[in-house]
């Protein structure tokens, strides 16, 4: 019989991937989101292989994604705290906006 790929394997990568971009872009939520897409999908994979392993030939990607997904996932949750403790560190919302428009107004970009 044949090996067939993980239907999921390389999506998943790819997710993983995304997730280390989308979490420095999003100030971790993006981060969040595709590793938490990524990290279903490995597990989706990985009960497909533990019914059946010697018809998969991918399982080592599924690893690697899984790996790399984790990685995303702690990155773009440490991100997103950093996030939240700069916010409140100026004294909330409204003062970290005031903060980021008086930057903007120094560096002459905006209105």
């Amino acid at each position: 019989m044949e090996q067939q790929k993980l239907p999921n394997a390389t999506i998943a990568l790819i997710l993983g991937i995304i997730s280390f971009i989308a979490c420095c872009c999003s100030t971790g939520i993006g981060g969040l989101i595709f590793s938490g897409i990524a990290l279903f999908l490995v597990k989706k994979d990985t009960k497909l292989y533990a019914e059946n392993p010697e018809l998969y030939s991918n399982f080592s990607q599924l690893k690697t994604a899984k790996t790399i997904a984790i990685i995303g996932l702690v990155l773009a949750a440490l991100t997103l705290v950093w996030g939240v403790y700069q916010i409140m560190s100026v004294g909330g919302w409204d003062a970290y906006m005031e903060q980021q428009k008086e930057i903007f107004e120094q560096l002459g970009i905006g209105s």
